[in-house]
């Protein structure tokens, strides 16, 4: 298809590499440096984005991309009330969380697509797929034509979103659990002995360990909000919501900043 301005909120490592891909494939991505630090305005020029303030996206962009926090999905589409184009919300949310924020940008005079990521930053093909639904979602399959992101489209509206939260219900809820049992452990005084119960039967877990300690580092800010929104689906399903409460808390404890040693 034909160039289409697309306005993206916000180039972090994810959106900023999505953000690539649709400047790549011939389009114009607009983002808004205002109040953003050196490394997202590093992001972003490396990404090919191009920098206008808030109320040029909202009149420029035919589409907007929302990839925030979960816990800011429906603060970013009240954003951008007036906007009358197309706007994905591509975020990690639950379907009732994504019906919220398409009644807030319906109410604004916007389209809506759903959507969610699966796989990391899109800088390699066949790793990252954006799941897709509603009425509208072949629109923005069409934009990611020939980039890294596989866009594929789950009608009916709110499945993109589902798609998500089943996928990391377990990517990110088995990390949570792993992380609590050598918590338990070290907190019992039995840690040396858990680890090494792990070398003979579960050879390679405490390098997977050492991973999802890691990864909770970094992201558990993000993470957080993630198992809350998956707790709330599996309620809304009927299923037992308290695991990922539990892997809530468990990120939770990784907000806080302990040192490693401290875990």
């Amino acid at each position: 298809m034909g160039e289409t301005t697309i306005g993206l909120l916000h180039p972090g490592e994810m959106g900023a590499a999505v953000g690539k891909c649709l400047a790549g494939a011939g389009h114009r991505v607009l983002w808004v440096p205002a109040g953003r630090g050196a490394a997202t305005r590093e992001r972003a020029g490396a990404a090919g984005l191009t920098g206008v303030t808030f109320g040029e996206m909202v009149t420029r962009s035919e589409v907007i991309v929302s990839v925030c926090p979960p816990h800011a999905a429906r603060d970013v589409a009240r954003q951008v009330a007036g906007f009358g184009g197309l706007y994905l919300d591509a975020n990690a949310i639950s379907p009732a969380t994504a019906g919220e924020v398409a009644a807030i940008v319906a109410a604004g005079g916007a389209g809506y697509a759903d959507g969610g990521i699966i796989g990391p930053p899109p800088v390699a093909p066949g790793t990252t797929r954006l799941y897709l639904s509603g009425p509208r979602a072949a629109e923005v399959q069409a934009l990611f034509a020939g980039t890294f992101v596989d866009a594929r489209v789950v009608p009916p509206p709110g499945s993109a979103s589902a798609v998500k939260m089943a996928y990391a219900s377990w990517t990110k809820g088995w990390a949570a659990l792993l992380l609590a049992a050598r918590a338990l452990a070290r907190a019992e005084g039995v840690e040396p002995a858990l680890l090494e119960e792990w070398v003979i039967s579960q050879p390679g877990l405490e390098k997977r360990w050492d991973g999802a300690d890691r990864s909770a580092a970094a992201k558990g800010w993000r993470w957080t909000g993630e198992m809350e929104e998956i707790a709330a689906a599996m309620a809304a399903a009927g299923l037992p919501s308290g695991f990922h409460q539990a892997a809530a808390s468990m990120y939770r404890r990784y907000e806080q900043g302990p040192s490693r040693s401290d875990r």
